[in-house]
């Protein structure tokens, strides 16, 4: 395996312990260096809300763009392909950007540029084509949002466990259809879901991308007044943490990136644990209503799921710590898996629904804990290339496994959702203990 040298301000071990004199710095912050630390934080939670907004809008608008557009399934599909080749290309390109461009350059950029130009595009309602092209222009917006903010809340070294959780609460989730046939119920945000169903009955109901926009360009403004264009470590100096190691050109760092089997691991681990949330929040209530036999308000069993998933990140917290995060993670996942089965096998919609609010509460906590780890076993001087790679991998099962779980439904039925899920939970467990539990460095 490769070693990565570690810095001389690196503590041996498991990457888990913080030198003496970094403490000792972030614990003699000044008043104003602490509440701009809170402003930037809560900025960073406003972005991540963007993004929850973003991707809780597709699966209310779904039927109504299939009727527009006069489209079938496996065409108006098309929508979850573009966005994750929109997401792969922005995790990619963040790898470059952000070593060259820093912080605060590559996020304005991606809000003022990429976002702006996607919501434009799909307000006007042009023809699919370019419909489309505008949830790939997206898609790389947002892979690049996500891996800033997750990139800059890893490096933090004042209880980052915790402000990783209530990152991804701000987040929440996102939303797939639950029938098209009706616009769905559930939540991602849980604000944009419900303001996307009103337009979706509405003759202009492209227009719900302008109110995207709006969103997009008040985090813009936001992200322009507390950070400006400063890079990673001048906006950590303001809030009295110590600059990151530097150490590596760009050329050596995008290799020793690639090079290094935990950032795949976790990626590849981000990638399914993503896949299941969306897959799960979107798909469950066409499994209640059709093998279920489930009424009209069957959708809010997906309120349901995402508001444990947006829960379980906040009050699972002292769990994490009191047990570890990494061995609190297989907890999780098998209970996980086993309410799986009592949806699968017990024929009870009141049951059923109590148990995916439950699964949703027990994989909330999962994404953070992922980050947390990243931050842990990853070289520091590499921390904001690696874990932006890993989010903006991840971020594209959020449209590769629902698409392969709705073709796999349209041949099968959707009473596979259940051993589908349930296989994915496994293998997301078994990529999960593939993670090594400290970093391979020598002093």
């Amino acid at each position: 395996m490769k070693v990565i040298p570690r810095k001389a301000s690196e503590s041996p071990g498991d990457g888990s312990s913080k030198a003496p004199s970094i403490d000792a710095k972030i614990q003699t912050q000044t008043k104003g260096q602490r509440l701009r630390a809170r402003i930037q934080f809560a900025t960073l939670c406003w972005t991540m809300y963007l993004a929850g907004w973003n991707d809780g809008t597709t699966g209310p608008l779904l039927p109504r763009i299939q009727k527009v557009y006069n489209v079938n399934f496996t065409i108006v599909s098309l929508i979850f392909v573009f966005a994750c080749i929109g997401f792969l290309t922005g995790a990619f390109s963040n790898l470059v950007l952000n070593h060259r461009y820093g912080f605060g350059k590559v996020t304005k950029f991606t809000l003022i540029h990429l976002q702006v130009i996607g919501y434009c595009i799909e307000a006007a309602a042009p023809p699919f084509p370019a419909f489309v092209l505008g949830y790939a222009i997206n898609g790389i917006g947002m892979a690049l949002q996500d891996a800033q903010a997750n990139g800059f809340v890893a490096s933090i070294r004042d209880n980052a466990e915790a402000k990783m959780g209530l990152l991804h609460a701000a987040y929440g989730g996102c939303t797939l259809p639950a029938s098209y046939s009706k616009p769905t119920s559930g939540a991602g945000a849980l604000s944009s879901p419900l303001v996307a169903t009103q337009f979706a009955q509405l003759p202009h109901w492209s227009f719900h991308y302008l109110c995207s926009l709006g969103v997009a360009v008040l985090n813009t403004i936001l992200l322009i007044v507390v950070f400006g264009l400063k890079k990673q470590d001048d906006c950590l100096a303001q809030i009295g943490q110590p600059a990151g190691e530097e150490g590596t050109s760009e050329k050596s760092q995008f290799k020793q990136i690639f090079g290094l089997k935990d950032v795949h691991l976790l990626a590849f681990f981000i990638l399914v644990y993503v896949g299941v949330e969306v897959t799960m929040g979107g798909w469950i209530v066409t499994y209640i209503i059709d093998v279920r036999r489930g009424g009209p308000s069957s959708g809010y069993i997906s309120s349901g799921f995402f508001g444990g998933l947006m829960f379980g990140r906040v009050a699972l917290l002292w769990v994490n710590q009191k047990v570890g995060e990494r061995r609190v993670l297989f907890m999780y996942a098998v209970l996980a898996i086993g309410l799986e089965f009592v949806v699968w096998f017990v024929p009870s919609l009141v049951g059923g629904a109590v148990s995916v609010s439950v699964i949703g509460f027990l994989l909330g906590p999962m994404y953070p804990i992922a980050m947390n780890h990243a931050g842990r076993v990853l070289p520091r001087w590499l921390l904001t290339g690696s874990i932006g790679w890993i989010a903006g991998f991840g971020q594209a099962g959020s449209a590769l496994l629902p698409f392969m779980t709705g073709a796999i439904a349209s041949k099968a039925g959707i009473s596979a959702l259940q051993p589908l899920l349930v296989a994915m939970m496994a293998f997301m467990t078994f990529l999960w203990a593939l993670v090594p539990k400290g970093a391979h460095r020598t002093d």
